[in-house]
C-alpha cells in the first residue's frame, strides 16, 4: 500500500500539477489532501482539477477551509483574521461555487490508516485537535506532550507550517509533510510525503517556476506578485520559518 500525503497547496495549480505528475509514475493506493487546498490564487481551478483525479483522494479540512467557508456565509468579521489575511480569504470564497462551498465545508478534520510497516497512522492539519495551533522541532517537549495528549496511533502525519520535519513524541512518531504550494525549505519546489512499505519518504518535485510565477501574477489574487516572490521563486527557509514561528507563539 502507498499513501501520497500532499499538504498545504494553497491553491498553487502548477506546483499541484507537477507533483501529481511525479504520482503518475509512483501510483499510490491513495492521496491524502491535508488540508489549506484552495486558499491561494488559484482557488476553484484547484479544486476542479483534483476532483477530475482518476486516483482516490481523501480530502481534510485545514484552518483555511474552514476561514473561506465562514467568509462566504458572510460571516468573515467572526474570524480574528489580519487584513490582509482577511482580503484573501474573502477574495477566495468569492470565486467558490455554492457546491464547492458545501465540498469544503464537510471535510473530515482526521482520517487514520493502518498498514505495515508504520501501524496505525492518523492524518490531520496542525495538531489531532486543532486545525491552526503551531508547533516545530524547536518547541518545547513538555509543550508537544500538551498538543498530542491522548494520541493512540503510532504516527500522526501534519502539515500547516509547511515545513518538512520529524519529531518523536513519547510513543508517537510526528511528521510534518511540508508543503505543496508555499513551502519553507532550502529551496523552491512542491514538497510532500509518500508513505509505504519502506517506511515514509520526504519528497521534493520541481517545477517551472518562472511560468507559475507569470501565471500568478495575472490571476487577479489580491497578494500575487508576493505569492510569486515569496512563495514560488524565492521562498523562507524552515530556519527562518522556525525562528518566526516560536517568537510568535512565545509572543502569544
Amino acid at each position: 500500500m502507498k499513501i501520497a500525503a500532499l499538504y498545504d497547496i494553497h491553491g498553487n495549480l502548477p506546483a499541484l500539477k507537477a507533483v501529481l505528475k511525479d504520482l503518475e509514475r509512483i501510483q499510490p493506493d491513495t492521496i491524502v489532501l491535508g488540508g489549506d487546498i484552495v486558499s491561494g490564487p488559484f482557488p476553484n481551478q484547484t479544486l476542479e482539477y483534483l476532483c477530475q483525479l482518476d486516483l482516490p483522494v481523501v480530502a481534510l479540512r485545514g484552518n483555511a477551509e474552514r476561514e473561506v467557508v465562514t467568509a462566504f456565509d458572510g460571516q468573515l468579521s467572526s474570524l480574528n483574521l489580519s487584513k490582509d489575511a482577511g482580503e484573501v480569504t474573502q477574495w477566495v470564497a468569492q470565486r467558490l461555487q455554492p457546491d464547492q462551498r458545501d465540498v469544503l465545508a464537510h471535510l473530515p478534520e482526521h482520517v487514520s490508516f493502518s498498514f505495515e510497516p508504520l501501524g496505525e497512522v492518523l492524518f490531520c492539519h496542525a495538531t489531532p485537535h486543532s486545525d491552526e495551533v503551531i508547533f516545530t522541532p524547536l518547541t518545547p517537549q513538555e509543550r508537544l506532550h500538551m498538543l498530542f495528549r491522548g494520541v493512540e496511533q503510532q504516527v500522526v502525519i501534519c502539515g500547516h507550517t509547511h515545513m518538512q520535519f520529524e519529531l518523536q513524541v513519547g510513543n508517537v512518531r510526528v511528521i510534518n509533510a511540508g508543503s505543496v504550494g508555499m513551502p519553507y525549505a532550502d529551496r523552491p519546489g512542491a514538497y510532500w510525503l509518500l508513505l509505504g512499505s519502506d517506511g515514509i519518504e520526504f519528497h521534493m518535485t520541481s517545477y517551472d517556476l518562472e511560468a507559475a510565477a507569470a501565471i500568478v501574477r495575472t490571476s487577479g489574487y489580491p497578494q500575487a506578485q508576493d505569492f510569486a516572490e515569496e512563495n514560488i521563486l524565492k521562498i523562507p527557509s524552515a530556519e527562518e520559518a522556525m525562528e518566526f514561528f516560536e517568537r510568535s507563539t512565545a509572543a502569544g
